[in-house]
Protein backbone atom coordinates (compact mmCIF):
# COMPACT_ATOMS: atom_id res chain seq x y z
CA UNK A 1 0.00 0.00 0.00
CA UNK A 2 1.07 3.56 -0.76
CA UNK A 3 -0.05 6.20 1.70
CA UNK A 4 -1.02 9.63 0.36
CA UNK A 5 -2.56 12.88 1.54
CA UNK A 6 -4.67 15.17 -0.62
CA UNK A 7 -5.26 18.89 -0.19
CA UNK A 8 -8.22 19.98 -2.32
CA UNK A 9 -10.03 16.63 -2.27
CA UNK A 10 -13.47 17.95 -3.30
CA UNK A 11 -12.33 19.82 -6.41
CA UNK A 12 -11.96 18.53 -9.97
CA UNK A 13 -8.44 17.11 -9.50
CA UNK A 14 -9.12 15.81 -6.01
CA UNK A 15 -12.27 13.89 -6.95
CA UNK A 16 -10.58 12.36 -10.01
CA UNK A 17 -7.62 11.37 -7.84
CA UNK A 18 -9.98 9.54 -5.51
CA UNK A 19 -11.48 7.78 -8.55
CA UNK A 20 -7.98 6.44 -9.23
CA UNK A 21 -7.58 5.37 -5.61
CA UNK A 22 -10.94 3.62 -5.84
CA UNK A 23 -10.05 1.84 -9.10
CA UNK A 24 -6.63 0.55 -7.99
CA UNK A 25 -7.09 -0.51 -4.41
CA UNK A 26 -3.45 -0.22 -3.33
CA UNK A 27 -3.39 3.42 -2.24
CA UNK A 28 -4.46 4.42 1.25
CA UNK A 29 -5.59 8.01 1.83
CA UNK A 30 -4.40 9.06 5.28
CA UNK A 31 -5.48 12.71 5.21
CA UNK A 32 -7.80 14.99 3.21
CA UNK A 33 -8.56 18.69 3.07
CA UNK A 34 -11.17 20.80 1.33
CA UNK A 35 -12.53 24.33 1.40
CA UNK A 36 -16.22 24.50 2.28
CA UNK A 37 -17.79 21.37 0.76
CA UNK A 38 -18.23 19.53 4.04
CA UNK A 39 -21.04 17.32 2.72
CA UNK A 40 -18.78 15.83 0.04
CA UNK A 41 -15.72 15.57 2.27
CA UNK A 42 -17.86 13.73 4.84
CA UNK A 43 -18.74 11.15 2.16
CA UNK A 44 -15.07 10.92 1.19
CA UNK A 45 -14.04 10.45 4.81
CA UNK A 46 -16.56 7.65 5.30
CA UNK A 47 -15.46 5.86 2.14
CA UNK A 48 -11.68 6.25 2.36
CA UNK A 49 -11.35 6.34 6.16
CA UNK A 50 -8.51 8.90 6.52
CA UNK A 51 -7.13 9.65 9.94
CA UNK A 52 -7.39 13.42 9.44
CA UNK A 53 -9.63 15.85 7.54
CA UNK A 54 -9.20 19.62 7.42
CA UNK A 55 -11.55 22.36 6.17
CA UNK A 56 -11.15 26.11 5.74
CA UNK A 57 -13.10 27.54 8.68
CA UNK A 58 -13.42 26.45 12.29
CA UNK A 59 -17.21 26.84 11.98
CA UNK A 60 -17.29 24.25 9.19
CA UNK A 61 -14.85 22.08 11.13
CA UNK A 62 -17.21 21.99 14.09
CA UNK A 63 -20.13 21.06 11.81
CA UNK A 64 -18.02 18.29 10.26
CA UNK A 65 -17.01 16.98 13.69
CA UNK A 66 -20.70 16.51 14.48
CA UNK A 67 -21.28 14.73 11.15
CA UNK A 68 -18.31 12.40 11.75
CA UNK A 69 -18.89 11.91 15.47
CA UNK A 70 -19.43 8.17 14.97
CA UNK A 71 -15.96 7.81 13.39
CA UNK A 72 -12.39 8.18 14.62
CA UNK A 73 -11.56 10.88 12.03
CA UNK A 74 -9.80 13.94 13.47
CA UNK A 75 -11.08 17.27 12.07
CA UNK A 76 -9.00 20.45 11.89
CA UNK A 77 -9.27 23.82 10.14
CA UNK A 78 -7.36 26.70 8.57
CA UNK A 79 -3.72 26.81 7.58
CA UNK A 80 -2.75 24.78 10.62
CA UNK A 81 -5.03 21.99 9.44
CA UNK A 82 -3.69 22.19 5.88
CA UNK A 83 -0.13 21.82 7.13
CA UNK A 84 -1.12 18.90 9.38
CA UNK A 85 -2.64 17.15 6.36
CA UNK A 86 0.43 17.92 4.25
CA UNK A 87 2.91 16.63 6.83
CA UNK A 88 0.97 13.63 8.16
CA UNK A 89 3.62 11.22 9.47
CA UNK A 90 2.11 8.17 7.70
CA UNK A 91 1.92 9.84 4.28
CA UNK A 92 4.54 9.23 1.57
CA UNK A 93 3.13 11.66 -1.01
CA UNK A 94 1.09 14.85 -1.00
CA UNK A 95 -1.25 15.65 -3.89
CA UNK A 96 -1.61 19.43 -4.00
CA UNK A 97 -4.97 19.73 -5.76
CA UNK A 98 -5.81 23.03 -4.08
CA UNK A 99 -6.21 26.18 -6.20
CA UNK A 100 -4.31 29.40 -5.60
CA UNK A 101 -1.44 30.72 -3.51
CA UNK A 102 -2.86 29.02 -0.44
CA UNK A 103 -0.93 25.96 -1.63
CA UNK A 104 2.51 27.47 -1.04
CA UNK A 105 2.88 26.97 2.71
CA UNK A 106 1.56 23.39 2.93
CA UNK A 107 3.68 22.33 -0.06
CA UNK A 108 6.85 23.72 1.50
CA UNK A 109 5.91 22.10 4.81
CA UNK A 110 5.43 18.74 3.07
CA UNK A 111 8.85 19.04 1.43
CA UNK A 112 10.43 19.77 4.82
CA UNK A 113 8.73 16.61 6.10
CA UNK A 114 10.25 14.60 3.24
CA UNK A 115 7.04 13.96 1.29
CA UNK A 116 7.06 13.54 -2.48
CA UNK A 117 4.79 16.09 -4.18
CA UNK A 118 2.24 15.34 -6.90
CA UNK A 119 1.87 18.96 -7.97
CA UNK A 120 -1.39 20.27 -9.43
CA UNK A 121 -1.06 23.70 -7.80
CA UNK A 122 0.85 25.82 -10.33
CA UNK A 123 0.68 28.95 -8.16
CA UNK A 124 3.15 27.35 -5.75
CA UNK A 125 5.91 27.36 -8.36
CA UNK A 126 4.85 30.65 -9.91
CA UNK A 127 5.29 32.51 -6.63
CA UNK A 128 7.84 30.39 -4.77
CA UNK A 129 9.54 28.23 -7.40
CA UNK A 130 13.00 29.34 -6.31
CA UNK A 131 12.29 28.18 -2.76
CA UNK A 132 10.37 25.00 -3.61
CA UNK A 133 12.76 23.52 -6.17
CA UNK A 134 15.87 24.32 -4.10
CA UNK A 135 14.44 22.74 -0.96
CA UNK A 136 13.13 19.71 -2.86
CA UNK A 137 16.62 19.05 -4.22
CA UNK A 138 18.14 19.44 -0.76
CA UNK A 139 15.61 17.07 0.82
CA UNK A 140 15.71 14.52 -2.02
CA UNK A 141 11.99 15.00 -2.65
CA UNK A 142 10.36 14.29 -6.02
CA UNK A 143 8.18 16.99 -7.60
CA UNK A 144 5.88 15.10 -9.99
CA UNK A 145 3.76 17.35 -12.24
CA UNK A 146 0.02 16.71 -12.47
CA UNK A 147 -0.98 19.54 -14.85
CA UNK A 148 -1.63 17.75 -18.15
CA UNK A 149 0.88 19.89 -20.05
CA UNK A 150 3.68 19.54 -17.52
CA UNK A 151 3.03 15.83 -17.14
CA UNK A 152 3.29 15.56 -20.94
CA UNK A 153 6.66 17.35 -20.85
CA UNK A 154 7.81 15.14 -17.98
CA UNK A 155 6.78 12.02 -19.90
CA UNK A 156 8.56 13.28 -23.03
CA UNK A 157 11.77 13.68 -21.03
CA UNK A 158 11.88 10.08 -19.83
CA UNK A 159 15.03 8.29 -20.97
CA UNK A 160 16.61 11.53 -22.15
CA UNK A 161 18.17 12.95 -19.00
CA UNK A 162 21.59 13.25 -20.68
CA UNK A 163 20.27 15.08 -23.75
CA UNK A 164 20.05 18.84 -24.05
CA UNK A 165 16.63 20.45 -24.57
CA UNK A 166 16.31 23.06 -27.31
CA UNK A 167 12.69 24.06 -26.60
CA UNK A 168 9.68 23.12 -24.55
CA UNK A 169 6.52 23.29 -26.64
CA UNK A 170 3.69 24.06 -24.22
CA UNK A 171 0.29 23.58 -25.81
CA UNK A 172 -3.00 25.35 -25.07
CA UNK A 173 -6.51 24.77 -26.35
CA UNK A 174 -7.11 28.50 -26.73
CA UNK A 175 -10.09 28.35 -24.39
CA UNK A 176 -13.67 29.40 -25.16
CA UNK A 177 -12.69 32.73 -26.79
CA UNK A 178 -10.04 31.48 -29.20
CA UNK A 179 -9.92 33.66 -32.32
CA UNK A 180 -11.92 36.54 -30.87
CA UNK A 181 -10.76 40.16 -31.06
CA UNK A 182 -10.38 42.50 -28.12
CA UNK A 183 -13.56 44.28 -29.17
CA UNK A 184 -15.45 40.99 -29.13
CA UNK A 185 -14.25 40.32 -25.58
CA UNK A 186 -15.45 43.62 -24.11
CA UNK A 187 -18.87 42.36 -23.07
CA UNK A 188 -18.44 38.60 -22.67
CA UNK A 189 -20.30 37.08 -19.73
CA UNK A 190 -19.12 34.85 -16.92
CA UNK A 191 -21.28 32.07 -18.33
CA UNK A 192 -19.56 32.34 -21.72
CA UNK A 193 -16.11 32.31 -20.11
CA UNK A 194 -16.95 29.16 -18.14
CA UNK A 195 -17.77 27.13 -21.27
CA UNK A 196 -14.43 25.50 -21.97
CA UNK A 197 -14.51 23.51 -25.22
CA UNK A 198 -12.42 20.52 -24.06
CA UNK A 199 -11.71 20.32 -20.34
CA UNK A 200 -13.90 20.10 -17.25
CA UNK A 201 -12.20 22.21 -14.58
CA UNK A 202 -13.04 24.36 -11.60
CA UNK A 203 -14.30 27.92 -12.12
CA UNK A 204 -11.04 29.71 -11.30
CA UNK A 205 -8.91 27.66 -13.69
CA UNK A 206 -11.57 27.85 -16.42
CA UNK A 207 -11.57 31.66 -16.28
CA UNK A 208 -7.76 31.62 -16.28
CA UNK A 209 -7.91 29.45 -19.39
CA UNK A 210 -10.29 31.90 -21.09
CA UNK A 211 -7.90 34.81 -20.37
CA UNK A 212 -4.85 32.61 -21.11
CA UNK A 213 -3.37 33.76 -17.81
CA UNK A 214 -3.39 30.05 -16.97
CA UNK A 215 -0.96 29.38 -19.80
CA UNK A 216 1.24 32.24 -18.61
CA UNK A 217 1.38 30.67 -15.16
CA UNK A 218 2.23 27.35 -16.81
CA UNK A 219 5.15 28.94 -18.68
CA UNK A 220 6.61 30.00 -15.32
CA UNK A 221 5.85 26.58 -13.84
CA UNK A 222 7.68 24.86 -16.72
CA UNK A 223 10.65 27.18 -16.21
CA UNK A 224 11.02 25.98 -12.61
CA UNK A 225 10.06 22.33 -13.05
CA UNK A 226 12.42 21.66 -15.93
CA UNK A 227 15.19 24.20 -15.20
CA UNK A 228 14.58 25.87 -18.57
CA UNK A 229 14.96 29.51 -19.58
CA UNK A 230 11.66 31.31 -20.03
CA UNK A 231 12.65 32.17 -23.60
CA UNK A 232 12.90 28.45 -24.39
CA UNK A 233 9.29 27.74 -23.40
CA UNK A 234 7.12 28.28 -26.48
CA UNK A 235 3.32 28.30 -26.36
CA UNK A 236 1.35 26.79 -29.22
CA UNK A 237 -2.44 26.70 -29.64
CA UNK A 238 -3.64 23.14 -30.23
CA UNK A 239 -7.44 23.50 -30.08
CA UNK A 240 -8.26 19.78 -30.25
CA UNK A 241 -6.25 19.07 -27.06
CA UNK A 242 -4.62 16.03 -28.68
CA UNK A 243 -0.98 17.09 -28.22
CA UNK A 244 -0.64 17.79 -24.50
CA UNK A 245 2.88 19.25 -24.89
CA UNK A 246 6.25 18.32 -26.37
CA UNK A 247 10.01 18.63 -26.01
CA UNK A 248 12.40 19.52 -28.83
CA UNK A 249 15.95 18.28 -28.41
CA UNK A 250 19.06 19.94 -29.82
CA UNK A 251 19.15 17.54 -32.80
CA UNK A 252 15.69 18.75 -33.88
CA UNK A 253 13.78 15.66 -32.72
CA UNK A 254 10.45 16.46 -31.07
CA UNK A 255 8.93 14.01 -28.60
CA UNK A 256 5.32 14.69 -27.62
CA UNK A 257 2.67 13.08 -25.44
CA UNK A 258 -0.68 12.64 -27.17
CA UNK A 259 -4.00 11.45 -25.84
CA UNK A 260 -7.59 12.32 -25.05
CA UNK A 261 -8.25 15.21 -22.65
CA UNK A 262 -8.42 13.19 -19.43
CA UNK A 263 -6.80 14.43 -16.23
CA UNK A 264 -6.81 10.98 -14.69
CA UNK A 265 -3.81 9.99 -16.81
CA UNK A 266 -1.37 12.59 -15.37
CA UNK A 267 -2.74 12.03 -11.86
CA UNK A 268 -2.24 8.27 -12.06
CA UNK A 269 1.19 8.67 -13.68
CA UNK A 270 2.30 10.86 -10.75
CA UNK A 271 0.94 8.38 -8.19
CA UNK A 272 2.70 5.36 -9.69
CA UNK A 273 5.70 6.88 -11.49
CA UNK A 274 7.63 5.35 -13.20
CA UNK A 275 5.05 2.54 -13.59
CA UNK A 276 2.28 2.83 -16.17
CA UNK A 277 -0.95 1.08 -15.22
CA UNK A 278 -4.15 0.34 -17.07
CA UNK A 279 -6.50 3.31 -17.02
CA UNK A 280 -10.10 2.97 -18.14
CA UNK A 281 -11.38 5.62 -20.54
CA UNK A 282 -11.46 6.77 -24.15
CA UNK A 283 -8.50 6.15 -26.39
CA UNK A 284 -7.21 8.42 -29.14
CA UNK A 285 -8.60 7.14 -32.46
CA UNK A 286 -6.25 8.20 -35.25
CA UNK A 287 -8.72 7.01 -37.90
CA UNK A 288 -11.07 9.80 -36.82
CA UNK A 289 -8.40 12.51 -36.81
CA UNK A 290 -8.27 14.24 -40.19
CA UNK A 291 -5.73 16.85 -39.12
CA UNK A 292 -3.97 18.27 -36.08
CA UNK A 293 -4.38 22.04 -35.88
CA UNK A 294 -1.54 24.24 -34.62
CA UNK A 295 -1.85 28.04 -34.24
CA UNK A 296 0.13 30.88 -32.72
CA UNK A 297 -1.27 32.66 -29.63
CA UNK A 298 -2.64 36.19 -30.03
CA UNK A 299 -0.60 37.99 -27.38
CA UNK A 300 -2.12 41.41 -28.12
CA UNK A 301 -5.64 40.28 -27.32
CA UNK A 302 -4.86 37.63 -24.70
CA UNK A 303 -2.26 39.35 -22.54
CA UNK A 304 -1.99 36.69 -19.86
CA UNK A 305 1.10 35.03 -21.33
CA UNK A 306 3.20 38.16 -22.00
CA UNK A 307 2.34 39.51 -18.54
CA UNK A 308 3.53 36.27 -16.95
CA UNK A 309 6.73 36.26 -19.01
CA UNK A 310 7.40 39.87 -18.00
CA UNK A 311 6.85 39.03 -14.33
CA UNK A 312 9.17 36.03 -14.55
CA UNK A 313 11.90 38.00 -16.32
CA UNK A 314 11.77 40.67 -13.60
CA UNK A 315 11.80 37.89 -11.01
CA UNK A 316 11.91 38.22 -7.25
CA UNK A 317 8.51 39.09 -5.82
CA UNK A 318 7.00 40.21 -9.16
CA UNK A 319 5.51 36.81 -10.10
CA UNK A 320 3.70 36.87 -6.75
CA UNK A 321 2.18 40.25 -7.66
CA UNK A 322 1.15 38.98 -11.08
CA UNK A 323 -0.39 35.84 -9.60
CA UNK A 324 -2.20 37.52 -6.70
CA UNK A 325 -3.53 40.29 -8.95
CA UNK A 326 -4.92 37.62 -11.23
CA UNK A 327 -6.51 35.73 -8.32
CA UNK A 328 -8.12 38.97 -7.16
CA UNK A 329 -9.31 39.91 -10.66
CA UNK A 330 -10.50 36.39 -11.43
CA UNK A 331 -12.69 36.37 -8.32
CA UNK A 332 -14.03 39.86 -9.11
CA UNK A 333 -14.96 38.79 -12.65
CA UNK A 334 -16.67 35.63 -11.41
CA UNK A 335 -18.65 37.81 -8.99
CA UNK A 336 -19.74 40.07 -11.85
CA UNK A 337 -17.90 43.10 -10.46
CA UNK A 338 -15.51 43.75 -13.36
CA UNK A 339 -15.44 43.07 -17.09
CA UNK A 340 -13.35 40.32 -18.65
CA UNK A 341 -10.72 42.68 -20.09
CA UNK A 342 -10.30 44.39 -16.72
CA UNK A 343 -8.56 41.21 -15.53
CA UNK A 344 -5.53 42.28 -17.56
CA UNK A 345 -5.82 45.91 -16.42
CA UNK A 346 -5.73 44.91 -12.76
CA UNK A 347 -2.68 42.70 -13.26
CA UNK A 348 -0.82 45.44 -15.18
CA UNK A 349 -1.68 48.07 -12.58
CA UNK A 350 -0.45 45.97 -9.65
CA UNK A 351 2.79 45.13 -11.45
CA UNK A 352 3.38 48.79 -12.30
CA UNK A 353 3.08 49.80 -8.63
CA UNK A 354 5.30 47.15 -7.10
CA UNK A 355 8.83 47.65 -5.81
CA UNK A 356 10.50 44.30 -6.41
CA UNK A 357 12.08 42.28 -3.62
CA UNK A 358 14.85 40.41 -5.41
CA UNK A 359 15.59 37.45 -3.14
CA UNK A 360 12.08 36.98 -1.80
CA UNK A 361 11.74 34.78 1.27
CA UNK A 362 8.50 32.99 2.15
CA UNK A 363 7.52 35.86 4.46
CA UNK A 364 8.30 38.35 1.66
CA UNK A 365 6.07 36.37 -0.70
CA UNK A 366 3.17 36.28 1.76
CA UNK A 367 3.54 39.99 2.54
CA UNK A 368 3.64 40.78 -1.20
CA UNK A 369 0.45 38.77 -1.68
CA UNK A 370 -1.31 40.80 1.02
CA UNK A 371 0.09 44.08 -0.36
CA UNK A 372 -1.25 43.27 -3.84
CA UNK A 373 -4.67 42.37 -2.52
CA UNK A 374 -4.93 45.59 -0.52
CA UNK A 375 -3.67 47.71 -3.44
CA UNK A 376 -6.37 46.39 -5.76
CA UNK A 377 -9.12 46.72 -3.16
CA UNK A 378 -8.25 50.39 -2.74
CA UNK A 379 -7.91 51.08 -6.47
CA UNK A 380 -10.87 49.10 -7.87
CA UNK A 381 -13.16 48.89 -4.83
CA UNK A 382 -13.67 45.15 -5.33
Amino acid sequence: MKNISIIGSTGSIGTQALDIVRANGDIHVVALSCGKNIDLVEKQAREFKPELVSVSSEEDAEALRIKLADTSVKVMSGMKGLIEVSTHPDSEMLLTAIVGMIGVEPTLAAIEAGKDIALANKETLVTAGHLVMKRAREKGVKILPVDSEHSAIFQSLQGNSQNKIARILLTASGGPFRGRTREELENVSVEQALKHPNWSMGAKITIDSASMVNKGLEVIEAHWLFNTDIKDVEVLIQPQSIIHSAVEYQDGAIIAQLGTPDMKLPIQYAFYYPERRFLAGDRLDFEKIRSIVIERPDYETFRGIPLAIKASNIGGSMPTVMNEANEHANAAFLAGKISFLQIYDMIEYAMSQHKVIKDASLSDILETRDWTDQLLREKYKV
